[in-house]
């Protein structure tokens, strides 16, 4: 009997955003290759095809850090709340305490909830269908309503693009200005904001969003460029020239990305040598998830030899209401912040060393700082691996 009643009430739990069924025709991006084959081969590079639980040791272990902290939340109540983002199109968008209670008697397995998260639906993450299936976007919500929760999508077989003039066989096509006249609606439908658990906002880069005339895909699409967007024959019997950008997403993770993103400029101070970063860019940086790092490593020289490295990390540090580091996503409150703003800049001291006759002065980027690193146990170098900003010498 109380079986019967806990798998009625499971029925009951699960709630939210409106999630529209994808038709197995869309779903899998395999199926836009045999029209959009060089657009299709730069997304399978991008961390957007890599957005899914599986297929991110960052992102999975932090959902599983999360859960093993979260009294009473389950690990998939957790990979649901994410999935607005993560994997906007999984057809369960919520759960309550009631799925939290069935699914720590492990009476969940054939709920909506596990079926939702084993769909082969979600397991592309951020595919074709999550951003050109997109209807509207509604950005009078409450700044926490994001992901799927602040859309809402086309019937299957219905794809948004930038042409008014688009026409498909295989689907129907409709235009949106969100998707060239402006971009930035879209990426800020999940690139917007973060809250911790306990209501602490960790990271804003829509607040902090300074355009002076760009938008996102500027950098992380590149330049319109002359191609196709889709190899079907027009009525002249060749494909149709467009304007286009790469769909590779190119963004943190990308090493080449970093070349000069910073200027930096030295001067012997009073208080030892000032370093000056210099952001031109319209977002802050670090900016994005709240553990991103810049490193500024000097190294002060005598006659050829380093004497003395001096080392300062610029990152965000997070703690929970008792006071103990934490993730950003159970963080209380932030305590060190040390980004420069966008268009902005920020002066850092660096201790000298008197015997020094020059120094060396090199700026990194590392998408986790060692804390966070450790405290998750990520593997992949990729982690821990230090970007090249910039490098420059200066004579004492």
């Amino acid at each position: 009997m109380v079986r019967l009643v806990l798998l009625g009430l499971l029925g009951l739990s699960l709630y939210g955003a409106e999630a529209v069924k994808v038709g197995d025709k869309y779903k899998n991006s395999g199926k836009c290759k045999s029209c959009h084959s060089h657009i299709v081969k730069e997304w399978e590079g991008s961390w957007h095809a890599k957005s899914h639980y599986a297929n991110d040791e960052y992102f999975q272990k932090t959902i599983d850090y999360v859960a093993r902290k979260s009294n009473g939340r389950s690990l998939n109540s957790i990979k649901i709340e994410c999935a607005a983002c993560h994997n906007p199109r999984i057809s369960v968008t919520s759960t309550s305490s009631e799925y939290d209670a069935i699914a720590a008697l492990k009476l969940d397995k054939d709920s909506a909830a596990t079926k939702a998260l084993q769909s082969d639906t979600i397991s592309e993450g951020i595919n074709c269908v999550v951003c050109h299936n997109i209807d509207q976007i509604y950005d009078n919500l409450p700044e926490n309503e994001r992901g799927i929760h602040r859309v809402t999508w086309m019937r299957s077989g219905t794809m948004t693009g930038p042409y008014d003039d688009a026409k498909s066989p295989y689907h129907r096509v409709e235009q949106r200005d969100f998707m060239e006249t402006n971009p930035n609606q879209l990426c800020f439908v999940c690139h917007a904001n973060d809250t911790s658990r306990e209501g602490h906002r960790f990271t804003d880069m829509q607040a902090e969003f300074k355009s002076g005339g760009k938008q996102c895909v500027d950098c992380h699409m590149g330049s319109h460029k002359e191609g196709v967007a889709s190899t079907l024959p027009g009525a002249n019997g060749k494909p149709t020239k467009r304007l286009i950008r790469s769909h590779g997403f190119i963004g943190a993770h990308t090493e080449n990305l970093w070349k000069d993103a910073l200027r930096v400029d030295m001067r012997k101070g009073a208080k030892g040598l000032e370093v000056t970063l210099t952001n031109p860019l319209p977002h802050a940086l670090p900016s994005g998830f709240g553990s991103r790092e810049i490193i500024v490593e000097a190294q002060f020289v005598k006659g050829g030899k380093i004497v003395k490295t001096e080392t300062l990390s610029l990152t965000s540090r997070f703690l929970t209401k008792r006071g103990k580091p934490t993730v950003p996503h159970l963080a209380k409150k932030t305590v060190e912040n040390v980004s420069i703003p966008a268009n902005g800049s920020k002066t850092f001291i660096v201790p000298l060393e008197g015997s020094a006759d020059q120094v060396t002065v090199v700026v990194s980027y590392r998408l986790v700082n060692d804390e966070i690193r450790e405290m998750l146990d990520l593997k992949d170098p990729l982690w821990s691996k230090k970007m090249l900003i910039k490098k420059v010498n200066v004579k004492l």
